[in-house]
């Protein structure tokens, strides 16, 4: 395999049952300055209500929306980021952190569960409200174990699959 496509798929990791692996297109849904929320806050080390920034992305397979992500970030760590800047980034959003912002994301920690379609992932993934989804909930870090980012996506598991994969340093054994 290509190494663009081992490093994109190291952390991408959404398949079609058939096992074809394709790049998403990605749809910024929407973007917003908020306050961390308790659980945001949490996950990224930084005081409740600390500003961050909230953006949702749709991600679409073989032309079809299949996956909902909705990611936080500490408005700390990525001055002067803004929806325009977000939405015409000429690459891959940890490309993007690393060539935008210095910042590198090395590891990721997720944990998945079901969850139940909301309004908003209902339309965009064209199943009922209360739809099971598979819900991976993901936070990335930096070097030192820096938590830079949180990830809950939606899955619509109709046509596609997660594919877990053991760790960088788990093969080094």
């Amino acid at each position: 395999m290509h190494q663009r496509d081992r490093h994109f798929f190291r952390f991408f990791r959404i398949v079609r049952r058939d096992g074809d692996k394709a790049y998403p297109v990605v749809t910024l849904i929407g973007f917003k300055k908020a306050r961390a929320s308790r659980e945001a806050a949490a996950a990224l080390g930084i005081e409740t209500g600390a500003r961050v920034l909230q953006f949702v992305n749709g991600l679409a397979l073989h032309r079809k929306t299949v996956l909902i992500e909705h990611i936080t970030v500490p408005e700390a760590l990525f001055p002067g980021l803004t929806e325009s800047k977000l939405r015409n980034r000429p690459n891959t959003l940890y490309n993007f952190y690393q060539d935008g912002f210095g910042i590198n994301v090395v590891e990721t920690d997720e944990r998945v569960s079901v969850a139940l379609a909301n309004e908003l992932e209902s339309a965009q993934l064209g199943v009922d409200v209360g739809a099971p989804l598979l819900e991976i909930r993901r936070i990335a870090y930096s070097y030192h174990r820096s938590a830079v980012e949180l990830r809950i996506s939606r899955l619509n598991t109709e046509e596609y699959e997660y594919i877990g994969t053991r760790a960088a340093r788990d093969d080094q054994k």
